[in-house]
């Protein structure tokens, strides 16, 4: 007899749960633990490191091991009588958000195995000789590390494919298309989390560019555009170079500094959007021109184009 589609689902997420277990194992027990214990030695790298570089890996491989693949495999053996999976997915499902902050680290983990590597002779020596061991497969430590990265979109397919191929009358429909939804919130729970840190990596190197001025140093803010700008002097009708920075609150109107010492730019002005108004002009002299006018003062501004002209306005 054919199985039925489910349960050949169902066993395809036992059985690369059963591979990742020992894939978090070979993380964690293997690689964490002995380079956690040279580094304790004083031999390759600070404790610090090894600690950056696998993030909360211990917790998630103790879940994986003894509570997710422990639950699945009790599923699949009592499948004839109790067929469904939906529920304990449903019911470990929230403790996948701890991936969130694995996925973040992740970029600076695997830059940080390359500084090191390079600094540390004996640090890349032991990863070396760790991957040379038949359980590694001939692969690098970078690209075991990528598996827990990669898993909750697996579970996410997985899942799909199992409700698409449930029967309408089985006894696992609603619970399982509750799973799915759960692993869907957890997946936008760690993109959310790289975005959020994307932002708050590009808002902090602004601030150092402009000296890491206190009124202006807020997490919170959005940068929305920067870039050069020609000032338009109508005393004596000329321009000179000047640089924007344009955030969801305010406008920066600054000068690009000679000597770069720490900063790059002067913030000569900061104009609140709140009672800021925009306006197009018409100067033949000076085309692509624009007023930019706050509470303090207006500043006529000329862009390269029109349409940098238009983007700049928009």
């Amino acid at each position: 007899m054919q199985e039925p589609e489910e349960k050949k689902i169902a066993l395809e997420l036992l059985e690369t749960e059963q591979a990742y277990v020992n894939r978090l194992h070979l993380l964690d027990q293997v690689f964490y633990t002995e380079l956690m214990k040279e580094a304790k030695n004083g031999k390759t790298v600070p404790e610090e490191v090894v600690k950056m570089i696998f993030s909360n890996i211990s917790s998630i491989y103790q879940f994986h091991a003894k509570f997710f693949l422990p639950e699945l495999q009790k599923r699949m053996e009592d499948w004839s009588c109790n067929p469904r999976i939906g529920d304990v997915i449903q019911k470990l499902a929230p403790f996948l958000k701890m991936y969130g902050e694995y996925v973040k680290n992740f970029d600076k983990a695997v830059e940080l195995i390359t500084v090191w590597s390079e600094k540390s002779p004996p640090f890349q020596e032991l990863i070396a000789d760790i991957q040379k061991r038949k359980v590694c497969a001939n692969l690098t430590l970078q690209h075991h590390m990528l598996e827990p990265v990669q898993r909750i979109p697996r579970y996410e397919l997985l899942l799909k494919d199992y409700v698409r191929k449930l029967p309408p009358e089985s006894p696992d429909q609603d619970d399982a298309e509750k799973a799915l939804e759960m692993i869907f919130m957890v997946a936008k729970h760690s993109n959310a989390a790289i975005a959020e840190m994307e932002r708050l990596q590009k808002l902090w190197v602004v601030y150092q560019r402009l000296g890491l001025e206190d009124d202006i140093v807020d997490p919170s803010n959005e940068l929305i555009k920067e870039g050069p700008i020609q000032k338009i002097s109508t005393r004596n009708k000329s321009t000179s170079e000047k640089y924007l920075f344009l955030f969801n609150n305010m406008l920066l109107y600054c000068v690009p500094k000679v000597i770069q010492v720490g900063a790059e730019f002067q913030v000569h002005l900061r104009i609140d959007v709140d009672s800021m108004k925009v306006q197009e002009l018409n100067d033949t002299q000076f085309p692509h021109t624009f007023l930019v006018s706050g509470k303090q003062r207006t500043l006529e501004l000329q862009a390269r184009s029109g349409e940098e002209m238009n983007a700049w306005i928009k």
